[in-house]
């Protein structure tokens, strides 16, 4: 689900109008999966998309995150430029495993 990011010096009108139509019909190019580090109590997340200030928003798919997220043991604990830290359960369970879109 990417989106064509033209460069700066782009003079092509189709490619600059294809990439306004892939940011209209829902693309992007901040979005990933992260399986939590078993046995450990945080999570980086590197994703170049990431800057202070950019909101990491997480969705769990499996049964196991949904569970790390009903137990209420999960947050973001630090945002910075190029990654984002998750904070949660030092947990032996395997396969917490979430998507993530980064807005902002």
């Amino acid at each position: 689900m990417t989106v064509f990011v033209p460069g700066i010096t782009e003079t092509d009108l189709k490619k600059i109008i294809l990439a306004i139509q892939q940011l209209a019909a829902g693309r992007s190019n901040s979005v990933g999966s992260v399986t939590l580090t078993t046995g450990a109590a945080t999570t980086s997340v590197t994703d170049r998309n990431c800057a202070a200030g950019t909101v990491p928003v997480l969705v769990p798919t499996t049964a196991n995150a949904a569970a790390e997220i009903g137990n209420s043991t999960m947050y973001i604990s630090a945002v910075a430029n190029g990654s984002f830290t998750i904070t949660h359960a030092n947990s032996a369970t395997t396969g917490r495993t979430f998507l993530y879109a980064l807005h902002g």
